[in-house]
């Protein structure tokens, strides 16, 4: 080999190490769908903090508040519509997809049509696009997702399903689509089950949103009625550390996952355990119990996860525990009510 072709193919060899590193480095460009939901807006700060602003796009169909207008880029973007879907990925050259639109689980009872349109339809709408574009792509799924035939203490990551919600069934769907379209077309699906997320956001329709209403309540009224009863147990956590689990998830090698689907929970307890630790910080508020329709959705929901898996696979640990959450919460909850003054 002469001279000036090993110094061709040093140079060639060093050109493609020097693109390799340049690639690694460049952050992902990442598209959330139902982006004013409870975790969007505070999952878009905290991937903007970490990739940079101008690369995490926020969507939904609501027109957006000015503060999370002018916090980075916020476009419309309509689940159902398959083909501005796409126009969204190739304009802004999209590389991971967070899909968070859904109708949560109380919500979804009331209006079962709306539901299979928005959780079902949506879903298969974004999977497609994701393997069209060679996306990575995850989507949530929810304790909802077990029925009364499951083990309830503890629930583990593989067992049987069968919710009786169309939240619950939908989500299943979800994961066992994401699943097949893994294994029949190598796509990048990424599913973590999440506990009841509690942050000073406004209760959104969930059933386990007692944990959030009831912050509001007491620290307006200085009395919460509760749909559930006292004793109901619940797997929780708290909104950074269901953020932390989603950002180390997606940011894991795909060759150390043994799962696509993985359970996540920081703690456990129920209402009458939730009130002891708030009457440490707020010792003058009372607190009725009235169960309605979502007990006998609580009822076939685990109480306690197990996420050894996640622990196991990607190093998942939670940091936030209940007395960490009251603590947070009814700060968070102050300055929400002062900010927005009442």
């Amino acid at each position: 080999m002469t001279l000036l072709r090993k110094a061709c193919c040093a140079f060639a060899i060093n050109a493609r190490r020097y693109s390799s590193n340049v690639q690694n480095k460049k952050p992902p460009k990442i598209l959330i769908t139902g982006g004013l939901g409870q975790l969007g807006v505070e999952c878009a700060k905290h991937l903007r903090g970490k990739y940079g602003k101008e690369n995490v796009i926020l969507s939904d169909i609501i027109k957006p508040t000015n503060e999370v207008f002018n916090d980075g880029p916020y476009i419309f973007a309509d689940i159902l519509d398959f083909k501005g879907l796409q126009k969204i990925v190739v304009d802004h050259r999209v590389d991971w997809l967070i899909h968070f639109s859904a109708l949560l689980s109380a919500i979804g009872e009331q209006n079962v049509p709306l539901a299979v349109r928005v959780n079902i339809e949506g879903m298969h709408n974004v999977i497609e696009l994701a393997k069209q574009y060679g996306l990575r792509i995850f989507v949530p799924s929810t304790i909802g997702a077990f029925g009364p035939d499951s083990p309830r203490n503890p629930t583990p990551n593989i067992t049987v399903q069968r919710p009786r919600t169309i939240y619950g069934v939908s989500k299943v769907h979800a994961e066992l689509l994401g699943e097949y379209y893994y294994h029949k077309f190598g796509l990048d699906f990424r599913c973590l089950r999440f506990p009841g997320v509690i942050s000073s956001d406004p209760p959104g329709g969930g059933t386990t949103d007692y944990a959030i209403a009831i912050f509001h309540d007491v620290l307006r009224k200085g009395h919460y009625e509760c749909y559930l009863k006292p004793d109901t147990r619940l797997p929780m956590m708290h909104v950074k550390d269901a953020l932390r689990a989603l950002s180390e998830f997606l940011e894991a090698p795909s060759n150390t996952l043994n799962r696509r689907v993985y359970n996540v929970t920081s703690m456990s307890f129920t209402p009458e355990e939730l009130t002891d630790k708030m009457i440490k910080h707020i010792p003058d508020f009372t607190i009725t119990y009235k169960p309605d329709s979502r007990q006998d959705i609580a009822d076939s929901w685990p109480q306690v996860f197990d996420d050894s898996e996640a622990r196991r696979d990607w190093n998942w640990k939670p940091t936030v525990n209940l007395d960490d959450l009251v603590s947070l919460m009814i700060k968070e909850v102050k300055e929400k009510i002062v900010a927005n003054g009442f």
